[in-house]
């Protein structure tokens, strides 16, 4: 199978083509840089698969910067997808987000995605994501599946974002709060076996890959510290602090709020996709 990335400097996109290397008689893969109109050109009539994971994330949002995101996350992906179409790729891989539903992390709340969530994206970046969605199911067909991934929070070995800024500060700090919340989240490995599987079924759709298990962010910590050989001591007394002023506060409710996929959004019975449990993918991470 013939595979092109859009997003050559992509951590998503550059792990499955690490991932996918494991098969290299069943698997070719080519990645491409979308940053200037230079990919215009480039002959897409050879790939079966196009893997669109090219977007701006991970900024922080001005309002100067809302036509840059639609810009990039919705219009240029619609430009890719009718050229992958007009040259014959057969399916158009999109990596979406968990930010198209507008839902925040809440300390002593669960906050569930169901089948019945409705979208209600607050950010540019989760509204554009969302408007490429609609934007692509408008040109599929029969001959040109649309598959949309929208996955919660992806981690990994250097892994930009949330987990990397986590891990900085475990290994600054000798206490954190002993927190009982749930998040989920996504081990890089996990993610790249999830796309593989939907490349070999050739399937189109919504999908919501997890973890099989919920991440606690206390556990998540204590399993940091421990594979970086560190002591940190969970504390009840800081978790009450976090408790009772931590709603206030949108940075805390980030990192000590519950907010899930229902585990039934993300188990499918041809789909064995998690290689890694959070105690084996932590071990991963930090060894490298």
């Amino acid at each position: 199978m013939r595979i092109l990335i859009t997003g050559n400097k992509s951590y998503v996109g550059m792990n499955l083509k690490r991932w996918l290397s494991q098969w290299p008689d069943k698997y070719s893969v080519d990645s491409i840089s979308l940053r200037n109109d230079e990919w215009k050109n480039k002959d897409f009539s050879k790939y079966d698969i196009l893997f669109h994971v090219a977007a701006i994330v991970h900024k922080k949002e001005k309002s100067e910067m809302e036509d840059i995101y639609y810009k990039i996350n919705r219009d240029l992906t619609v430009e890719v997808a009718k050229k992958a179409k007009e040259e014959g790729v057969k399916q158009f891989i999109f990596m979406s987000s968990m930010s198209v539903y507008g839902l925040n992390g809440k300390i002593g709340e669960d906050v569930v995605v169901t089948k019945n969530t409705q979208c209600n994206p607050n950010t540019f970046y989760g509204k554009s994501k969302l408007e490429a969605e609609n934007e692509l199911k408008k040109i599929e067909d029969e001959h040109f599946r649309i598959v949309i991934i929208r996955a919660p929070m992806v981690y990994g070995p250097n892994c930009p974002g949330n987990y990397t800024r986590l891990k900085k500060l475990v290994m600054k700090i000798p206490v954190f709060p002993l927190v009982n919340n749930k998040r989920s989240m996504i081990f890089i490995d996990n993610l790249s076996e999830f796309i593989r599987l939907l490349i070999d079924n050739q399937d189109r759709g919504l999908f919501f890959p997890q973890n099989k298990e919920y991440v606690n962010t206390s556990e998540l910590v204590k399993l940091i510290a421990k594979e970086n050989s560190k002591n940190i001591y969970l504390s009840r007394v800081l978790a009450f602090g976090i408790k009772l002023f931590g709603r206030r506060v949108k940075v805390l409710n980030k990192v000590f709020g519950n907010l899930v996929f229902d585990l039934d959004l993300s188990s499918y019975e041809d789909f064995k996709y998690c290689v890694a449990d959070l105690k084996k993918s932590l071990e991963i991470c930090e060894k490298k």
